[in-house]
């Protein structure tokens, strides 16, 4: 069995699809329940959080099933194959591994490090488990995806990567506007940078915020949290022609503030300083051109924090995950010799009890102290013969072609097939 994940989210996608793929709770349950019921599929789970997608699942064979996970998702959003297709993303075997990781780690979040996806992740695990579509393969692998998360958290300072990116444009901001106290700051958006954002300058002391984003709901929603005003994105020219901060983060697909915009709602040389922080960026570069405006970029922001503490607790993220993929993916390999490896000491225990058996018959003379001894001496004869080549497969598990070593082994001595499946039933193994 190997683990593929296929899946949808702001980094393969704009914000208007990624807002069509978006499940409730209900869709959540109904599309794990039509990925397990996939053929090749024998686990299923999905991630899914307002940024993405995913499904999550132990197959027996990749083509065939990729296809059909893709078309649930393309049937989800309403939208043609053709066109849904660019923006889906495959993971598979060790890929899918190092994908979930990143994932639970925090890397792969638009906000970098931020906390709530570990959480999500979680939430998958357990509503697999609930629904019984979850076994052991996506059991042990999420298991560890939430331990590599919580460890990436304890030891590193990667949760503050997402606040320091913002507290850096700020820095940068307020070299040309003045303090954030006191100004009128326009934050367009909703998601979590966008919150990060609001939050950090109603610390800051903004007299006035104002959150504009393509749905009310979300708007209102993030503008309660900070007393801020919800406004409608179609009224965004009049935001920007009071603004003294304008910070975007929509990660949308195209330029929502365009160099006419700026230019037609600024009418006196009043400065404005615009961060741009989304990925695509929101901004028209040319908006610089505009009298009184400085454009603080996404680029500049992730150069400066790339040599700072910031910077640097990422790189330690990614190592860790390294380091816990290799981990993981040995310990996998391995797992899978042991199956072998016991139907093989159960054979060569059968094969002791039988000759034991003959010779109990053959010298009925023997009294209990001599055929105990003899049992002794003929199994330890077996184990010798037995462990370097049961040693030599665990050592090769981890070099390439280990499976193959593991079906040379069950090969060579002839193993019942079905004797090396009932090892792995009883335990759960995968």
């Amino acid at each position: 069995m190997s683990v593929l994940v296929v899946g949808i989210s702001h980094n393969s996608a704009p914000v208007a699809l990624l807002e069509r793929v978006a499940l409730d709770d209900d869709g959540v349950h109904k599309l794990v329940t039509d990925a397990a019921a996939c053929e090749h599929v024998t686990e299923a789970t999905v991630i899914s959080t307002c940024n993405r997608v995913e499904v999550y699942t132990d197959v027996d064979r990749f083509h065939g099933s990729v296809e059909t996970l893709s078309r649930l998702l393309v049937e989800r959003a309403g939208a043609d194959t053709e066109s849904m297709l660019p923006h889906l993303y495959v993971h598979y075997d060790d890929a899918a591994v190092s994908h979930l990781f990143q994932v639970a780690a925090g890397l792969d979040s638009m906000a970098v490090g931020e906390g709530q996806i570990l959480g999500q992740t979680r939430e998958a695990l357990r509503l697999g488990q609930e629904m019984g579509t979850v076994g052991p393969s996506l059991n042990v692998l999420f298991q560890q995806a939430l331990r590599v998360g919580k460890r990436s958290r304890a030891e590193t300072g990667i949760d503050q990567v997402a606040p320091s990116l913002v507290s850096a444009g700020i820095e940068r901001a307020e070299a040309a506007v003045g303090p954030v106290e006191g100004k009128h700051v326009v934050v367009v958006g909703a998601g979590a940078m966008a919150g990060l954002a609001t939050a950090t300058v109603a610390r800051l002391g903004a007299e006035q915020i104002s959150v504009v984003n393509r749905t009310a709901d979300n708007a209102a929603r993030l503008a309660a949290e900070y007393s801020a005003r919800a406004v409608a994105f179609d009224r965004l020219r009049e935001e920007v022609a009071t603004a003294d901060l304008l910070i975007t983060c929509t990660g949308a697909n195209g330029t929502l503030v365009s160099r006419d915009l700026v230019a037609e709602a600024r009418t006196d040389d009043r400065p404005l300083a615009i961060i741009d922080i989304a990925l695509p960026h929101d901004v028209d570069p040319a908006v610089a051109s505009v009298p009184g405006v400085t454009l603080v970029g996404l680029a500049q922001l992730a150069d400066a924090l790339h040599r700072s503490d910031a910077g640097r607790e990422v790189e330690e993220v990614r190592r860790i995950v390294g380091e816990e993929v290799t981990a993981f993916l040995a310990a996998r390999r391995q797992a899978s010799v042991t199956p072998t490896v016991v139907a093989l000491r159960s054979m060569a225990t059968s094969v002791v009890d039988a000759e034991m058996a003959r010779l109990e018959g053959r010298l009925p003379g023997l009294d209990a102290h001599d055929l105990a001894e003899i049992r002794h001496a003929v199994r330890r004869v077996a184990d010798k013969l037995l462990h370097e080549p049961t040693v030599r497969v665990k050592e090769l598990a981890n070099e390439h072609g280990a499976v193959s070593y593991a079906a040379a082994l069950a090969e060579l001595f002839a193993l019942d097939p079905e004797a090396v499946d009932a090892v792995t039933r009883p335990e759960g193994l995968s």
